[in-house]
Formats: C-alpha cells, sequence, structure tokens
C-alpha cells in the first residue's frame, strides 16, 4: 500500500445490466467501498471480465480503467456542452471489449459542484472558457483529486492498470499516489457545434490530449470561447 493512500475496502457488489440510448448493452458489475477519504457514494463498474463476481481476469491481467467523473448535464440528459456522455458510452464499450473498470467518480464540473457548474456556464456565455469561469466564481481551474481512484483501484487488486483518458493530470496523480499505468490510451473526439470551443480550451488551457483537427478548429473560436 502507498503510505499516502488510506485504506479502502470493498462494501458491496451488484449485477448491473446497462443499456444505453443506442440500444448498446452489456453485463457490468457495480462495487461499492468503505473507507473513502471523501466520504462520498464513488463506484467502480467492472466490465468484460471484470463483470462478474468473482471476477475471470488471471493475476497477470492488467485491466483497463478510466476515471470518469459525474456529469448530470452530459451523462444523463445529453447536454451537448461538453464531451461528458459520448466519452462514458465510448468507455463502457472499450473496457468490456478488454476486461476492466470504469471508475465513476462523483467530481461534477470538475468538483465544484453542479450548481456552480451551470454559474460557470452562465459566465462562459459571456465569454470566459470552462476554466476562467471556474476560477471567476473562485474556484480552481479543476479541483479535482484523484486519491479516491487510488484507493478503489488498491481495494480492487489493481496497482497495475491501463488508462483510458486524454488528461495527463489523471495519468499524474494516479502515478504520485503509487498505481503503475502500463500504457495510456485516448478516448475519441467526440465533437459538436456546441462543444468545439469547451475542446479546444481543455487541450489548449489542460493539456488534454485531443487532436485540434481542421474540424474543430473550423467551428471553435478558440480557447477563450464558452465550454462545458
Amino acid at each position: 500500500m502507498h503510505p499516502a493512500v488510506p485504506v479502502a475496502t470493498i462494501r458491496s457488489q451488484v449485477p448491473l445490466p446497462l443499456q444505453f440510448g443506442d440500444g448498446f448493452r452489456t453485463s457490468a458489475r457495480a462495487i461499492t467501498f468503505d473507507g473513502l477519504v471523501d466520504g462520498r457514494e464513488h463506484l467502480a463498474i467492472g466490465l468484460g471480465n471484470r463483470a462478474t463476481v468473482p471476477a475471470d481476469a488471471t493475476q497477470l491481467d492488467v485491466p483497463l480503467v478510466r476515471p470518469h467523473s459525474e456529469c448530470l448535464t452530459g451523462d444523463v440528459l445529453g447536454s451537448q456542452r461538453c464531451d461528458c456522455g459520448p466519452q462514458l458510452r465510448e468507455a463502457v464499450e472499450r473496457i468490456g471489449e478488454t476486461g476492466g473498470y470504469l471508475l465513476y467518480l462523483r467530481q461534477e464540473g470538475r468538483d465544484i459542484g453542479l450548481y456552480a457548474k451551470l454559474d460557470a456556464y452562465l459566465l462562459q456565455d459571456q465569454g470566459l472558457d470552462t476554466y476562467a469561469a471556474n476560477e471567476a466564481l473562485g474556484f480552481g481551474a479543476d479541483e479535482r483529486q484523484y486519491v479516491v481512484a487510488a484507493q478503489m483501484l488498491l481495494a480492487l487488486g489493481c496497482p497495475r492498470i491501463a488508462l483510458l483518458s486524454n488528461n495527463p493530470d489523471k495519468a499524474g496523480q494516479l502515478a504520485r499516489l503509487g498505481i503503475e499505468i502500463t500504457e495510456e490510451l485516448r478516448t475519441g473526439v467526440h465533437l459538436s457545434p456546441d462543444n468545439a470551443d469547451y475542446l479546444v480550451a481543455k487541450a489548449e488551457l489542460g493539456g488534454h490530449q485531443i487532436a485540434l483537427d481542421h474540424r474543430i478548429l473550423k467551428l471553435g473560436g478558440g480557447a477563450g470561447a464558452s465550454g462545458g
């Protein structure tokens, strides 16, 4: 156990069949925890060879893992201001193909909360980018910490993972917390007319590994414009 990571334990596991709006279906396993340092109800979703209890993964299997921050507007309501909903859908299918976990982290609005995120949207509509809007409200550009993600992975017996993310901060924090990342895989670019500037801001200001191809640059006005 890494000294910076307090011990968490598995609290419960339950089968969770999933079906998305496009008809995609898969088996999954929802896992809850005791001892998470922030006291929130974060979930691990086991997929593929981790969807059953007990999981049929071997000791040598390195799971594919996506830490996904909760986004009510994108994940549930289908908001086009961000790419969170499509990333969630993509991650479930890709992890299911190889076996691993989606860590569903209760970090709405890069951990500023739902109401504050909606306040930030108003500021973005006035011309601030997604990071500057958070800062204008008195928050950091990105408030998220990933100690709970490391706790969950260690409780699941996964000190080594392949990471599905475009965000280098996730990789850096997990590595500093003692999680060995054997491979980093990128998510797709989920572009809409309403999230182009948001994607540009994530790439240019947040350091996300997003290919700024001509489609995004044509739709987006640059990192200073609005986003989710």
